[in-house]
C-alpha cells in the first residue's frame, strides 16, 4: 500500500501515461477482441457478395442500427433512432443492472434490419457505417487524452500543496471531543428529530421518505442506511447510555431494510442482469450495495448500543414470500462481503451486476472493521493490504484519484461523481492515516469555492444547478450536506461553517414544531445534513471502529422516555454513576422516566428529579418523575 503522496510523485514524474491494471487491461483487450471478431463477422458477408439479407444484418454488428443503412431509403433513418435507443439501453445498464438490454437493442436491430432487406443494398452502407465508427472512436480517443492530460495537471498541482495541508490535518485532527462531556444543543436536536420523527413511525409506513425507484441512489435502502449511520453517531456521540427511543429508531430502520419493498430489486437485478431466475437471496454474489451497506448499518447499532442481537442466527432474515426466505444474520451478511473479495478478480466486487463502485467498496470494507470492532475478528490486516494495492492498479487515474466506476465485463471505466471528499469519511473507518490525504486533497480543492456572503459569512458556491441524488431534482442540498459532513469528520471547522451557511442560506431552512429540515432537499439529502449537524472531529470513525466507552456500556442507563415529550441530550455513565440532559419535547412539566442496569437493591442519590433517592429493584431498574423546565440536569450516584 502505498500512501497518496508517493502515488502521486510516482504519477507526476512518469514520462509516460499510467500503466492500466492487469485485470482492466485484459477486460479491454477481451472487449476489443469480441468487437473485432464482430466487424469481421459482419465484413464477410459483404467482401463474399452473400443476400442482401445478410449483408444488412452483418453491417448491424459493427454498431447498433448499421444494418439501416444497408437496406436504404426511409429505413437508414432508423440507423440514428437505433443509436440513440441503445444509449437509453446502456442507461438501463448502468441505471438497473439490465445487462441484456444493450445486447437486445444491437443484436435485435441487426435482426431486424435483416428481415427488413429488399434485393439490393445501398452502396454507401458500408462507407457510411465505418465512417460511423471512425467517429467515434476518434471521439472518445480525444476525450480520453483530453482527460489524462488534466489528471496529469491535476497530479502535478497536488503535489505541491499535499505536505502542507496533510500537517494541517493531522493537527486539526489531533483534538478529539472529550466522550464525558458531550451534549447535544438546541440544534443538533432540531436535527436528530428530523431522523426520529421518521425511524420511530410503524415499519410498513414511509412518512417523509422518497419513494421513487429501488435501483439508483434514491432508493429507500440509501435512505434507511444513511439514517442509521446519522443515529448510530448520535448514540455513540451523545447518548451511550441512553437505550429507550434511540435504540427502537434504529432497529426499526434494520425492519424496514428487510421488507421486499427495500430489497426487492434483487430479483429483478438477478434475472436481468445474471439471467438467474432460481436463487434471488439477496446476500449471494456481487450486490455490495446491500450487504456492505446493511453491515456497515447494524454493525455499527451493535457496536454503540451494545446490543448483540443480530448475531443470532436468523435475525436478518430478508422473506420473499410465505414459502420463501432468504435467512441471515450480522455473520453471514459480513460474511458474504468477504467471500465475495475472496473471489474478486479487480479486487473490488460489483453493485448491481457488472457495475463496480469504488464507493460502495469502502462500504464493504467499512462493514469489515465494524465486525473487527463488535466481534474482535483480524479482517481489515487480512484484506485491506490487497484491497488498496488494487484499487492503486485497477481503480486509479492520472491525477491520483480513485475512479468512480468501472465496468467488471468490459473494463471500461464510467464518470461517476464521488471525489475524495466523498471517500475520505469513510475510509477513515478503517485506514485513518490514508483517510487524512484524502481529505488533504479534498479541502484545498473545495478552498476556492469559499467565499463571503452577502451577510459577510463564508459561503460556498458551486458551479451548475447541482443534483439532489436523493429525487433526481436539482440543488447543491446534498453536495453542502456531504462536504459539511467531511468537514466535520476532519475538523476542518472553517468548512463546516461556510458549508451549514450556504445550507442555510440557499437550501430552504425551516425549523417546525422543533424539527430542522431543508426544504429543497430530499430525505436523504436531509439525513446526511443532520448527521453533519452531529458530527464532531472523528464521530464518523469512532462509530464504527471504537465505539462508546465501555463504562456507558456496564452502568447505569436511562431505559425508557416518551419522546417527543421528553428530547435527550446527554446520557453517559462511568460504569456506577449516570448523568443525564433532559429537554421538554413539547412544553414543560412533570414526565416519567424509567431507568435499568442499576445494582439491585442498591440506593442511589438523585438530583433533578422529584426524589432525592432511589433503591433499585431486584431486576435493577427504577422510575423517576422529573420535572422538565428547559434544559434539565439529572444525574444518579451510587449511595
Amino acid at each position: 500500500m502505498t500512501s497518496f503522496a508517493m502515488r502521486l510523485d510516482g504519477l507526476v514524474r512518469s514520462e509516460v501515461k499510467r500503466v492500466k491494471g492487469p485485470v482492466t487491461v485484459a477486460r479491454q483487450r477481451r472487449t476489443a477482441s469480441v468487437y473485432a471478431a464482430m466487424v469481421a463477422l459482419g465484413l464477410y458477408p459483404l467482401v463474399d457478395g452473400l443476400s442482401p439479407a445478410l449483408v444488412s444484418a452483418g453491417l448491424g454488428l459493427w454498431l447498433p442500427g448499421a444494418g439501416f443503412l444497408a437496406v436504404g431509403g426511409w429505413a437508414a433513418l432508423l440507423f440514428p433512432l437505433t443509436l440513440f435507443v441503445f444509449l437509453f439501453s446502456l442507461v438501463a445498464w448502468f441505471w438497473a443492472g439490465m445487462v441484456i438490454a444493450p445486447v437486445i437493442i444491437w443484436l435485435g436491430s441487426a435482426l431486424l434490419a435483416s428481415g427488413m432487406a429488399g434485393d439490393t443494398t445501398w452502396s454507401g452502407a458500408p462507407w457510411l457505417a465505418a465512417a460511423s465508427v471512425a467517429g467515434i472512436a476518434f471521439a472518445f480517443q480525444r476525450r480520453t487524452a483530453r482527460q489524462r492530460a488534466d489528471g496529469r495537471a491535476k497530479a502535478v498541482a497536488r503535489t505541491g500543496f499535499l505536505p502542507t495541508s496533510l500537517a494541517e490535518v493531522r493537527a486539526q485532527t489531533a483534538e478529539t471531543p472529550d466522550p464525558a462531556t458531550r451534549e447535544m444543543g438546541p440544534e443538533e436536536l432540531a436535527a436528530l428529530r428530523y431522523l426520529l420523527d421518521r425511524a420511530l413511525q410503524p415499519i410498513e409506513e414511509w412518512g417523509g421518505f422518497d419513494v421513487i425507484d429501488q435501483f439508483q441512489p434514491a432508493a429507500l435502502r440509501y435512505q434507511l442506511n444513511h439514517m442509521g449511520f446519522a443515529l448510530g453517531v448520535a448514540q455513540g456521540a451523545y447518548l451511550p447510555s441512553f437505550h429507550g427511543y434511540i435504540g427502537l429508531a434504529q432497529r426499526n430502520l434494520i425492519d424496514k431494510y428487510l421488507l421486499k419493498k427495500v430489497w426487492g430489486y434483487w430479483v429483478y437485478e438477478s434475472c436481468w442482469g445474471k439471467l438467474n431466475f432460481t436463487n434471488w437471496d439477496p446476500a449471494d454474489r456481487d450486490n455490495i450495495m446491500l450487504t456492505g451497506w446493511l453491515g456497515m448499518h447494524v454493525g455499527q447499532y451493535m457496536l454503540n448500543s451494545g446490543d448483540k442481537r443480530y448475531l443470532e442466527p436468523g435475525s436478518l432474515t430478508f422473506r420473499l414470500n410465505k414459502k420463501t426466505a432468504y435467512v441471515h444474520d450480522f455473520t453471514t451478511i459480513v460474511g458474504s462481503v468477504k467471500s465475495n473479495y475472496d473471489s474478486a478478480e479487480f479486487g473490488l466486487f460489483a453493485c448491481e451486476p457488472n457495475w463496480i463502485y469504488p464507493i460502495c467498496n469502502h462500504y464493504g470494507m467499512g462493514a469489515l472493521a465494524v465486525e473487527d470492532a463488535v466481534c474482535g475478528t483480524g479482517n481489515v490486516a487480512r484484506y485491506l493490504p490487497g484491497w488498496f494495492d488494487m484499487t492503486e492498479q485497477e481503480f486509479t487515474d492520472e491525477s491520483g484519484s480513485i475512479i468512480g466506476l468501472r465496468s467488471q465485463h468490459t473494463g471500461l471505466p464510467v464518470p461517476f461523481p464521488v471525489g475524495e471528499a466523498g471517500y475520505a469519511p469513510f475510509q477513515n473507518c478503517f485506514a485513518p492515516e490514508s483517510a487524512k490525504e484524502l481529505w488533504a486533497i479534498a479541502r484545498k480543492e473545495i478552498a476556492p469555492a469559499i467565499h463571503a456572503g452577502p451577510d459577510g459569512k463564508p459561503r460556498i458556491t458551486l458551479p451548475g444547478a447541482g443534483l439532489d441524488t436523493g429525487n433526481y431534482k436539482s440543488g447543491h442540498t446534498t453536495a453542502f450536506a456531504a462536504i459539511m459532513m467531511g468537514a466535520a469528520e476532519f475538523g476542518d471547522t472553517a468548512i463546516v461553517e461556510a458549508a451549514k451557511n450556504s445550507l442555510d442560506a440557499d437550501c430552504g431552512r425551516e425549523v417546525k414544531d422543533g424539527v430542522l429540515r431543508y426544504t429543497k432537499g430530499s430525505n436523504d439529502a436531509n439525513v446526511y445534513a443532520a448527521l453533519a449537524q452531529l458530527m464532531r472531529t472523528g464521530d464518523f470513525r469512532r462509530s464504527f471502529a471504537e465505539g462508546p466507552p465501555k463504562s456507558c456500556l456496564t452502568g447505569p442507563v436511562l431505559e425508557e422516555a416518551n419522546y417527543p415529550d421528553v428530547l435527550v441530550a446527554r446520557a453517559f455513565s462511568d460504569g456506577t454513576g449516570l448523568e443525564l440532559v433532559l429537554h421538554p419535547g413539547r412544553e414543560n412539566g412533570d414526565q416519567q422516566i424509567g431507568l435499568a442496569s442499576l445494582q439491585p437493591g442498591a440506593r442511589y442519590q438523585v438530583t433533578g428529579a422529584t426524589l432525592s433517592e432511589v433503591t433499585a429493584s431486584a431486576q435493577g431498574t427504577a422510575t423517576l418523575s422529573v420535572s422538565l423546565n428547559g434544559r434539565t440536569e439529572v444525574t444518579l450516584t451510587a449511595a
